[in-house]
């Protein structure tokens, strides 16, 4: 039984490797997203709460989910970051041809975790936000009577 060790970007497996690669980067894309959606909510429950109660030392404690959310946000978008360059060294090995068979069998991310989850909270996407949202926690607790 001959093996054919070439790979081009018509091969079934290579179509399916770079199928599973784009979703995996789209699901973190959407888990990112959602951290947003859910930060958003479960801090405007807690301000309403406080300031229903017309306790504004409380307001703080909306802090705590904002910043949970900022770091599992951050690792969301370096995980997409890592799988975005995996998916680009794969392509760069496919178009060199040096594309083998235990690579369309490996979807993990390259890179360092640590390095990319501190670039990814300084990132355009992250820090607008939950900046935005600390300066509406501090208004908030400063203006509820």
């Amino acid at each position: 039984m001959s093996e054919n060790n070439e790979y081009s970007e018509n091969s079934l497996a290579v179509q399916a490797h770079l199928g599973i690669m784009q979703s995996v980067i789209q699901r973190m894309a959407t888990n990112s997203t959602s951290c947003k959606a859910w930060c958003i909510t479960l801090v405007s429950a807690i301000l309403v709460i406080v300031a229903d109660k017309g306790k504004p030392q409380y307001a703080l404690i909306a802090i705590i989910p904002t910043v949970l959310f900022l770091v599992l946000d951050s690792y969301y978008l370096a995980l997409e970051k890592m799988f975005r360059q995996s998916y680009n060294n794969f392509i760069e090995k496919l178009h060199n041809g040096k594309v083998v068979a235990p690579d369309l069998y490996a979807v993990s991310p390259d890179g360092s975790q640590f390095k990319n989850l501190f670039v990814s909270m300084l990132s355009f996407s992250i820090w607008p936000f939950y900046l935005t949202l600390l300066v509406m926690i501090w208004l908030t607790k400063l203006f509820i009577i």
